[in-house]
């Protein structure tokens, strides 16, 4: 009865089984149940062969045994009239509901650590992006204010616990078609028979299956694991970028309050700036991290560069040398993708084809500027900042390319000045050589390699690039040449990790991203990676800058410590130099010193609108004067009073004045007026001003002077207008008052007195010595002056005897005069004679007119009437005051002119003079010299770099 009742049981467990079930929703026939659940089902036993009713070919969903309720079963009444075959099926029953009990609890253990561990694997999987925590906003960094986290996360279950509690769906599915292999019709021979030898045939199947093939399939699958991340990483970083474009962006527009601080890497190329300014060639002991790039001309410099700024930033042709100095190319994060010049505030956006023209256009002029004549490349360096979204950052610096031989058009020491400032950058023991290797040409014609070589020789800080990989692999026919290259076999150059990169099919016109996806696809299908010559981190652009960034923030971090502390000691040492030798003085540079300077100068410039009129017209009366006044006695007045005739001399005095105004006089004044203007700025520009004087500026303020003469122009107009004044001035005869009369007549005797003095020392000369000179301080005349004086007092004897003798001598005289001579044994010429002659005639007539201008004192009262009933003719002193009238109406006239006029346009001369001194560095560095200026440029050149460097470090640690 037991045994019956058990089976009762079973058979009821089974048929809630089929009808109560809920899962996976299939339709099993009953002929697939398994044959001891049939069994139970029919309870007859299969060889009776009875007819039952027909059964329904498919059930409900099942579940686990676990949601089975057997308390809640009512059994069915057991029917008697069928004997039950004698076996031992509930045991059976009850294994086979065992297994599967344990089926489903192991699947589920086994389903949760697979979980865990593939957690695990996507998590190491995702890229760290604590990097880019500033972009989320600031107040899910204060969220822990309001929301207690901590009790949250104490509250729910560990990751283990989930993934011990997540359920593996592989497994499952395993487990379940396991249960329908249990309820496959069939013998339990035919299961285990099918399960034998679907297993050997699998085993038959692998082991077909030869090593090398397993092997080419996992570097297969590892290629497009490691390029299907390196999609998802791009694809996040893009999306970061756009990110971060919005932020900044938002930023900009003021959105967010919160300050943006100058970025790092802006901050560091500021103290690169400084320092080349310092040293422009060099020499200080300058050990600052920079990404220097070297490599043979036309190897990919420039395509490099460009991609990793990711624009075509530079001047680009075909075979021809077009980096001609070195460039600094500062790279920073930024909303927009543009670039900038250190000196200039013009940006240039990138995104957009005629400002990429303009900024190419604009490096190549700054290159030729650099480059002085004669020479072909130069050393001074060209700072350029790139901005974008997604680049990073780092400093480079692309030098020339190094050339094996001199072309025509060259300098000759081309190659050697290349070398110079290559070796210059790369001897800095902290610098990152980025050797740049062209892969389409033969390794043995590379120059660079060997002169990196020489600098880094065991490669610490050398990264080696092979370019143009897609050309190499074309056309190189032993591919593991390229492999040799990139291992640094082919090579005695060592270097800390080997790249390979492709830059584009040789059109200049191809765009960055069109590369960029050129270069992916072509390292996609590569052979290279395939047969694992080259590893994924290995190749594109991309990742070169991603390990260079690397590597150059390591080395800043390392290094600029000890450069600040470097720089202290220096600017120690330059403190106390200073206040050794300049205890009293301020520490100005060149630039403090040059505006002390230009305030000076034009200080200076304003006080010549302090010059009073008075002074203004003295000046020019007697400077015109002493110009005018020798064409006044010997074309004017001398040939006028000759003629001994009054008419005769109004006569011609008119006639010459006239001349002389048309033609001379109004040009000689306005030279005049101009010379006078540059005696007094000159005057004050140069005059000591007592201690306070300092001859540093000398040089400076001659510069400055010359410079402002050289541009100012005197208006031509003046001169028009000054022939007028004086030609109505000179036409003028009628003296008013007894004072200008005698001030005539005393402007008279001082210009004869004057000629006088000079015709008396020309026959001094001409004579020699007289006797006084010769017993006093013993000289002798010459042979020559003893000619001159015995003819000379032989033509003063003709004079005593007609002391009215007209100004010429006439042939008779002069021979009477040579054989007098001869007589005395004197042989002279008639050439000489003459030239006596007008010495001693001009003397005699000076006196004459002396005496003659001093009886006309008291003429004033005849010339009121005309001279008439007197022999008193005084008509040299009316000319002498018509000329000393014009004098003083010129020197009126040229004082308003510079007071009004030439003053303020002398001094916006030198204004704008001063302006292109400023902005002319090199003529600040001439003009203003010396132990003090140096002295004190380099201490603010090191006070600021520590500065700098100060900032930085601090900021550096604070990025920490």
């Amino acid at each position: 009865m037991w045994r019956a009742r058990r089976a009762a049981v079973a058979c009821e467990v089974c048929q809630s089984l089929v009808k109560h079930s809920s899962g996976i929703q299939r339709n099993f026939p009953l002929q697939k149940l398994h044959l001891v659940s049939r069994s139970i089902y029919c309870s007859h036993h299969p060889t009776l062969k009875l007819q039952r009713p027909q059964l329904r070919t498919s059930f409900q969903q099942f579940s686990s045994l676990t949601n089975l309720s057997l308390y809640k079963l009512k059994l069915s009444p057991i029917k008697y009239g069928y004997q039950p075959r004698r076996n031992f099926w509930p045991a059976r029953l009850a294994a086979r509901l065992l297994k599967l009990r344990y089926i489903i609890l192991g699947s589920a253990v086994g389903g949760g650590y697979t979980a865990k561990k593939t957690f695990d694997e996507w998590k190491d999987m995702i890229p760290d992006l604590s990097d880019y925590k500033w972009i989320v906003p600031d107040f899910i960094w204060e969220i822990d204010e309001y929301i207690d986290l901590e009790k949250i996360r104490k509250a729910l279950p560990s990751s283990e616990d989930l993934a011990k509690l997540a359920p593996d769906l592989d497994k499952l599915a395993e487990s379940f078609s396991l249960l329908k292999d249990f309820f496959t019709t069939g013998s339990p021979g035919e299961t285990a028979f099918r399960a034998t030898d679907h297993g050997s045939e699998s085993d038959k199947h692998y082991r077909k299956v030869s090593d090398k093939e397993k092997i080419d399939q996992l570097q297969e699958e590892l290629l497009h694991t490691q390029l299907k991340y390196q999609r998802i990483l791009e694809r996040l970083e893009k999306e970061n970028k756009e990110l971060r474009k919005l932020v900044l962006q938002k930023d900009d527009k003021g959105i967010h309050h919160r300050k943006l601080k100058k970025s790092l890497i802006d901050m560091y190329s500021e103290v690169l700036d400084v320092l080349s300014d310092y040293d422009a060639s060099y020499n200080t002991q300058d050990h600052l991290p920079r990404v220097v790039v070297v490599g043979d001309q036309s190897a990919g410099k420039t395509s490099v560069l460009e991609m990793i700024a990711q624009a075509r930033i530079f001047p680009r042709g075909s075979g021809e040398m077009m980096t001609r100095s070195p460039v600094k190319v500062t790279l920073s994060e930024g909303p927009h993708h543009v670039a900038l010049f250190k000196d200039s505030s013009r940006e240039f956006d990138l995104t957009k084809e005629e400002d990429l023209a303009a900024l190419r256009h604009e490096i190549e002029l700054r290159m030729r500027k650099n480059v002085k004549e004669g020479c072909t490349v130069s050393p001074e360096t060209i700072s350029l900042n790139v901005k974008g979204p997604g680049l990073q950052r780092m400093v480079l610096v692309d030098l020339p390319g190094v050339i094996n031989t001199v072309t025509s058009g060259m300098a000759p020491d081309t190659k050697e000045t290349i070398f110079s400032i290559s070796k210059a950058y790369m001897q800095n023991p902290n610098a990152i050589i980025l050797c740049i290797q062209d892969g389409s040409v033969d390794a043995e014609r590379s120059i660079v390699t060997d002169l990196v070589s020489q600098m880094d020789p065991h490669g610490r800080r050398t990264i080696f690039v092979l370019t143009k990989v897609d050309l190499a692999e074309k056309n190189v026919a032993s591919p593991s040449r390229i492999q040799q290259i990139i291992e640094g076999k082919l090579f005695p150059m060592k270097a800390l990790g080997y790249f390979a990169v492709v830059t584009g099919k040789g059109n200049s016109s191809e765009s960055i991203e069109a590369i960029r996806e050129y270069e992916e696809e072509f390292f996609q299908n590569s052979k290279l990676l395939k047969t694992s010559m080259l590893k994924a981190h290995q190749v594109t652009t991309r990742n070169l800058s991603l390990a260079v960034s690397d590597c150059f923030w390591k080395m800043v971090r390392e290094s600029v410590e000890q450069q600040a502390d470097s720089f202290k000691a220096t600017r120690f040492n330059l403190e106390t130099e200073w206040k050794n030798n300049y205890p009293r003085l301020r520490e100005l540079d060149r630039n403090e010193l040059f505006e002390k300077a230009k305030n000076e100068i034009l200080d200076e410039v304003i006080s010549l609108s302090q010059v009073t009129p008075k002074h203004w017209e003295e000046i020019l009366q007697q400077t015109l004067w002493e110009r005018v006044s020798t064409h006044v006695i010997e074309n004017i007045y001398l040939p006028a009073a000759q003629t001994m005739n009054s008419g005769t001399f109004n006569t011609t005095v008119d006639i010459k004045l006239k001349q002389w105004t048309d033609k001379q006089l109004p040009n000689k004044a306005v030279e005049v007026a101009w010379e006078t203007l540059q005696e007094e700025f000159s005057r004050f520009m140069t005059e000591p001003k007592g201690k306070e004087h300092d001859d540093i500026f000398d040089k400076l303020k001659e510069a400055v002077k010359e410079e402002s003469i050289k541009r100012h122009k005197w208006n031509d107009f003046a001169e028009d207008s000054l022939r007028v004044i004086q030609h109505n001035a000179l036409e003028d005869r009628s003296i008013s008052d007894k004072q200008q009369w005698d001030a005539a007549i005393y402007f008279m005797e001082e210009a004869l007195q004057a000629r006088l003095k000079d015709t008396e020392n020309a026959i001094e000369n001409m004579i020699g010595p007289d006797w006084k000179k010769r017993w006093l301080y013993w000289k002798n005349r010459t042979q020559e002056q003893g000619v001159h004086n015995e003819t000379k007092n032989e033509l003063e004897k003709m004079l005593k005897c007609n002391e009215e003798h007209p100004a010429y001598l006439a042939s008779d005289e002069i021979t009477t005069v040579r054989k007098n001579l001869e007589s005395r044994g004197v042989e002279v010429d008639p050439s000489l004679i003459k030239d006596t002659w007008h010495q001693v005639y001009r003397r005699h007539f000076l006196k004459t007119a002396l005496n003659h201008c001093n009886l006309c004192r008291r003429g004033f009262y005849y010339y009121q009437r005309h001279f008439i009933d007197s022999e008193l003719e005084c008509n040299d002193v009316v000319l002498f005051w018509r000329i000393q009238r014009m004098l003083a109406i010129t020197a009126n006239t040229l004082r308003q002119q510079l007071t009004n006029t030439e003053v303020r346009r002398l001094e916006k001369n030198v204004k704008e003079v001063l302006e292109d001194f400023a902005e002319d560095g090199e003529k600040k560095i001439k003009l203003l010299t010396g132990k003090r200026v140096q002295l004190a440029e380099d201490l603010k050149k090191v006070r600021e770099i520590q500065e700098k460097l100060d900032a930085f470090i601090e900021a550096l640690h604070q990025e920490k």
